[in-house]
């Protein structure tokens, strides 16, 4: 299974707006600025998210995750919506859609004369909050509706559609947590086979009691702030959030006079067919989406100035990411290493959107943070990685935006930042 295409274009994608709304930030520039901090947002689960007994911390974003940007946007768009009328992951997704939009200078009038593709990753939506209807309704209540009224409009990609009143290719990408990897992969595919003329990608998920419940049960979060890559880890911390792009073809973009952020170069995806949950020990997978994703923009003879790893700080996930990443690149010369969990904890579906949005922002400025969290690295890991102490100036303008999922699901983007 691979990501490459034969391009009906000769246009490159490229990358003309950013947004997000996420634990670690509420939007691109409060995002980057906690990770050069180091800004951890970890703490326990807050009441207006679920009850829970267990003492893991997330990072969860803002009770209000509607971004006055978006109310405006949805205000012009659809007159009359209510918030209240959509799952909270459906609100997390339009926040950073509002910011990625405006980034790229593009009007509601705009979009409604266009074909917009939207594709979305999420592994939760709003599909896991029910509990409480469905225990009253078997005992003889009358519950309110509201979980399954979200529950039945709960199409993250076509309730975008339906606020923007925009129309064009829609999909929902469940793929675990490489889904929003894989959402910008099929929409920078959707441009250069011509069936949409600006595509708005990533992923959104909001945080789940079930999901909590199931990480905690399988021993794989930590009870402190998460460590990825570090010597002492003990596991992943939840997150929230959303992580969108919105990506035209060149030409298109220079028509209407956007300077881009940068180019999806590359995608590739492969599967383990090793285990449920746990990743292959040797990152098998991996290894063959990096290889199409490298073979896709052309097999470039430099290394990648950064790789944004998944890095979730379990120790299974981050020794086997390593060994993959250190069977690929065997030049004495290696890329920088981070992985950006230490910020945002892990989003799930949202991942890969947000963190490609980490990997553009760093290449465009020339340097990256180290990994927030670890502070002293393992050394039985086979690649070097970043450590928070660490500032890494980059010496190249392409690199890579990784994602490992449960299933033993394995996405890859090569993105480049324009100078």
């Amino acid at each position: 299974m691979g990501g490459g295409i034969d391009n009906n274009s000769n246009s490159p994608v490229v990358v003309t707006g950013m947004g997000c709304m996420a634990g670690g930030g509420i939007d691109v520039d409060s995002l980057w600025r906690n990770f050069v901090r180091a800004e951890v947002n970890c703490r326990p689960v807050p009441s207006y998210l679920f009850k829970t007994i267990l003492d893991y911390p997330v990072f969860a974003a803002p009770v209000d995750c509607f971004s006055e940007r978006a109310e405006a946007l949805a205000a012009e768009t659809r007159p009359g919506f209510k918030k209240e009328s959509v799952s909270r992951t459906i609100l997390l997704a339009f926040s950073a859609a509002a910011e990625a939009l405006q980034r790229a200078g593009l009007s509601a009038e705009y979009l409604r004369s266009v074909r917009v593709g939207i594709a979305l990753g999420t592994t939760v939506g709003c599909t896991f909050h029910n509990e409480e209807y469905y225990s009253a309704w078997r005992e003889g209540g009358e519950p309110d509706l509201a979980p399954v009224q979200f529950y039945l409009a709960g199409n993250v990609s076509s309730a975008l559609h339906r606020i923007l009143g925009t129309s064009g290719p829609s999909a929902v990408i469940t793929n675990a947590c490489a889904s929003g990897t894989d959402a910008i992969g099929v929409a920078r595919n959707w441009l250069a086979t011509g069936q949409c003329d600006i595509a708005i990608a990533g992923g959104a998920d909001e945080l789940s009691r079930v999901a909590y419940n199931g990480f905690v049960s399988l021993m794989l979060a930590d009870k402190q702030s998460c460590r990825p890559f570090s010597k002492d880890r003990q596991g992943l911390n939840l997150g929230e959030g959303a992580g969108v792009v919105v990506l035209e073809r060149q030409e298109d973009a220079e028509a209407r006079r956007c300077s881009p952020l940068g180019w999806v170069r590359g995608y590739g995806c492969a599967a383990d067919a090793w285990h449920p949950t746990a990743p292959h020990p040797e990152g098998r997978g991996l290894k063959t989406a990096l290889r199409q994703a490298l073979r896709d923009c052309g097999d470039p003879e430099e290394i990648p100035a950064l790789i944004n790893a998944h890095g979730t700080g379990t120790k299974a996930n981050d020794r086997a990411e390593t060994a993959a990443l250190a069977e690929i690149f065997v030049a004495p010369e290696k890329p920088a290493v981070v992985s950006t969990k230490g910020v945002t904890g892990h989003t799930l579906g949202a991942a890969g959107g947000i963190e490609a949005i980490f990997t553009l922002t760093a290449l465009r400025y020339g340097h990256t943070p180290g990994t927030v969290g670890c502070l002293e690295a393992d050394p039985e890991l086979p690649m070097p990685v970043l450590t928070q102490s660490e500032n890494r100036h980059l010496n190249g303008h392409w690199g890579i935006s990784q994602s490992l999922a449960f299933g033993g699901g394995n996405s890859v983007l090569v993105l480049e930042a324009a100078k």
